[in-house]
């Protein structure tokens, strides 16, 4: 997908530091995990969420492949509290991307980023601008960036701004506001 959106660029844009640990929730191709556990190198870790086992293996692969020890895989259900097998406050990022338009129960994921992240912790989130023929969601699935901005500040988030993540997405960065 790094011809409709740039993983590595919209890691660098979301400013992760070195020693961080990262949630990825739902993993995709893997291409966040990979680029954010780089990011976080030497000494931070990326937890790979997702409830395919066939996408957590091929992250695995990818994360030996890339010779990068600090990505873990966790398979966990993002779409009931707790689903992500993670500590209260035990994140300092989390990556949600190409996700939301399919999650049926978007308040109650939202509140399972907030609630792995530390108090002023930070979510990139990146989602489809619209349905491209056949590409991403349909036209139903598409999440509007207003709707978007209105979920996560209704979960006691703040928007930090935006990120360019390319041509058919659209990024934010928003910041727990406790």
């Amino acid at each position: 997908m790094a011809a409709f959106s740039d993983p590595e660029k919209n890691i660098r844009q979301f400013a992760i530091g070195n020693n961080w640990h990262v949630a990825d929730f739902g993993v995709g191709s893997g291409a966040y995990t990979v680029a954010a556990a780089r990011a976080v190198s030497p000494d931070g870790h990326v937890y790979a969420i997702d409830v395919r086992q066939n996408l957590l293996a091929r992250v695995k692969h990818e994360a030996e492949r890339a010779h990068l020890p600090n990505v873990s895989v966790i398979h966990g259900d993002l779409e009931v509290p707790g689903g992500s097998q993670l500590d209260d406050r035990s994140m300092d990022a989390a990556v949600v991307s190409n996700i939301l338009f399919e999650i049926e129960d978007k308040r109650g994921f939202v509140r399972e980023v907030k609630r792995v992240l530390r108090p002023r912790g930070k979510a990139l989130v990146v989602e489809w601008r619209d349905s491209f023929g056949g590409l991403g969601p349909t036209p139903r699935q598409v999440v509007s960036p207003e709707a978007l901005k209105a979920l996560f500040a209704e979960a006691g988030f703040a928007f930090e701004r935006e990120i360019v993540p390319g041509a058919h997405h659209y990024g934010f960065i928003f910041r727990r506001a406790d």
